[in-house]
């Protein structure tokens, strides 16, 4: 019997000093056998580290004091043993196969018939069988792709840049353990629902490649909670879904270089975002709701915006209002619950764009839109420049839901530059 797992070897002898020596934890493989060429000769318990591959050996046969098993359901257990007076502190295992080998420990100290339990020949560990998993994987180049072996499951850090992909290999979306995934410099076209999967998933690098959009599907899968870095900078974007705010969990954004018209209508609901960098787009002005930001970096440089005019409102206001209009600012004013299970989709996706009035209130598709000047120090501690005349202003849309708001709003307005 063979087993795959941590493990500390500590020593329950007292040193003078008075403290319990201690081992350290090594990736092991354990074997429960007969050295080989001894017929006659007891059952050993043999630990094989990379240091030490032939392997330390320790009787098993009316020598085990105690088996503590009340982890094994998290791979956890430790073999006690009286002479020498170690503990075999084991972690990281398989569960099914820990609790076999502990099966097989317990009958080989009770001295049980060899010929049913499942022993192993004790010969040297391999190379493989103890050294540590790899984490971390960079690949640079299209030559050094891998294009028979798998990736180890155990990565925690994938880079394939500069390998000419035109799409995410199958492969690498079966690596649940991931945390880190650099795709950039490649060819990639389009983002599979998959990606979605990786529940761990905490930076994801897709610069310079050739995307057209960002899937609304990404945004409603597990990557929701897990993304805190996220880089599409140097694609083709033209816009982000709605659902792009629901990546709630990001704190560093990179859209550079795309051709942007227009932010997430919803971006202040990325509240943990510290870090906003969408230069050189083309973003005429910013949503209304990107007053909401609270940012340590912001880069906007670059953007074609518009001089702000609120003299010229774009009217949309429909009086009297719809019988639609009316039962959806009511719903929202008053936080009335709804969904797909009550009302028609594109409803609900209506409602859950609602623009918000300066007083408050929130209208659907009657409004009066207009841009005002906002200063992007007050959603910023760093601002990048705006533009090569040293300015950091930027347009933002501001919304009314009545000719009332409009005309208080441009009363102060009128005043304030009279």
């Amino acid at each position: 019997m063979r087993l795959q797992c941590e493990v500390e070897v500590l020593s329950r002898l007292l040193p003078t000093c008075g403290l319990r020596g201690r081992g350290r934890a090594a990736r092991a493989l354990l074997s429960l056998g007969r050295p080989p060429g001894a017929a006659g000769a007891g059952i050993y318990l043999m630990v094989c580290t990379a240091r030490d591959r032939g392997g330390a050996r320790y009787k098993v046969q009316q020598n085990v004091e105690r088996l503590f098993t009340r982890f094994v359901e998290e791979g956890k257990a430790t073999v006690r043993l009286r002479e020498p007076a170690v503990d075999l502190c084991l972690s990281k295992a398989n569960v099914v196969n820990l609790k076999t080998f502990l099966s097989a420990v317990r009958l080989a100290h009770q001295g049980n018939d060899a010929g049913v339990l499942p022993l192993s020949p004790l010969v040297p560990a391999k190379n493989s069988d103890v050294e540590k998993p790899k984490t971390k994987m960079i690949i640079t180049s299209r030559r050094d792709y891998p294009l028979t072996k798998s990736f180890p499951f155990s990565l925690e850090h994938l880079q394939t840049s500069y390998c000419k992909l035109a799409r995410i290999d199958a492969r690498v979306l079966c690596l649940k353990k991931l945390r880190k995934l650099d795709l950039s410099h490649n060819h990639i076209k389009q983002l599979p629902a998959t990606l979605g999967d990786l529940a761990c998933l905490q930076e994801l690098d897709l610069h310079d490649n050739h995307l057209e959009a960002f899937s609304g599907a990404l945004c409603s899968s597990g990557l929701q909670k897990s993304l805190q870095f996220l880089d599409l900078s140097q694609n083709q974007i033209q816009a982000l879904p709605i659902e792009f705010c629901q990546l709630r969990g990001l704190v560093r954004l990179r859209l550079d270089d795309n051709a942007l018209l227009r932010l997430p209508c919803r971006i202040g609901q990325l509240s943990r975002l510290r870090f906003l960098s969408a230069a050189r787009n083309k973003l005429p002005f910013l949503p209304s709701d990107f007053r909401k930001l609270s940012l340590e970096n912001l880069d906007l440089f670059g953007n074609p915006f518009e001089q702000p005019n609120p003299l010229v409102p774009n009217i949309q206001l429909k009086i009297p209002a719809t019988l639609l209009e009316c039962a959806a600012r009511a719903t929202v004013n008053h936080g009335i619950p709804y969904g797909c299970h009550l009302l028609p989709s594109h409803l609900c996706k209506d409602l859950e764009v609602a623009k918000t009035c300066r007083c408050g209130s929130a209208c659907l598709s009657s409004f009066i839109q207009i841009t005002v000047t906002m200063n992007l120090h007050h959603v910023a501690h760093t601002v990048v420049l705006v533009d090569n005349m040293g300015g950091t202003d930027a347009p933002v849309l501001c919304y009314f839901c009545s000719l009332g708001c409009y005309s208080q709003f441009l009363d102060r307005h009128l005043q304030s530059n009279g």
